[in-house]
């Protein structure tokens, strides 16, 4: 049988906290994805193509979410066919692509989940996440991320964003609520099974 693994990562107590939400535990995190899912560059080709670096990491951390019972959710206020690639191939069925107004677009998906704002968690870089910010049990944001992002911030990753700040906040969310260690354990049971 398989020992409980122990973790190589470190979070502020206070942190791990605010990390649980405000109810039973975080239930959904949302994502934003220029800056925080991509490191913000935007390259267009002269056919007027979108292209978007994503991590392999962040992506992984969006998985274990999931398998953990966190929805994740993708809210991003620009739209393209290089994320809407990206969260089906991540099968993601909760986003909002192009949206304007994000606390409105996360109001809808969150009414349908029947999770309320208390046990929800943000990963914002920018001032259109500031809204999610305020009304979110937890929020995060990239080392690189703007000054007002990082200043409303309850916790700003080591990592920027595009670079592991995504599966940072994850990896945060999961041991804050519980779920790190299980899932961690899981995985090596099925290892030593083969």
């Amino acid at each position: 049988m398989t020992a409980t693994p122990k973790s190589h990562l470190s979070f502020p107590p206070d942190v791990l906290v605010k990390a649980q939400g405000e109810g039973s535990g975080i239930k959904a995190a949302i994502f934003d994805v220029d800056g925080v899912l991509t490191d913000g560059t935007i390259w267009i080709t002269e056919a007027g193509e979108t292209l978007k670096n994503f991590n392999v990491l962040d992506g992984q951390g969006l998985l274990m979410l999931r398998k953990g019972g966190i929805t994740p959710i993708v809210i991003t206020g620009r739209d393209s066919p290089a994320v809407r690639r990206r969260v089906s191939d991540l099968g993601l069925p909760h986003a909002a692509f192009g949206a304007s107004d994000k606390v409105a677009a996360a109001n809808e998906i969150l009414q349908a989940l029947g999770v309320d704002w208390g046990d929800v968690a943000v990963i914002g870089d920018d001032w259109p996440d500031l809204p999610l910010f305020a009304n979110a049990g937890f929020a995060c944001a990239p080392a690189d991320a703007h000054a007002e992002a990082t200043g409303a911030a309850h916790y700003v990753t080591a990592r920027e964003g595009g670079r592991g700040a995504a599966r940072e906040f994850c990896d945060l969310l999961l041991m804050a609520n519980g779920l790190y260690a299980p899932l961690m354990t899981k995985l090596l049971v099925t290892l030593d099974a083969r």
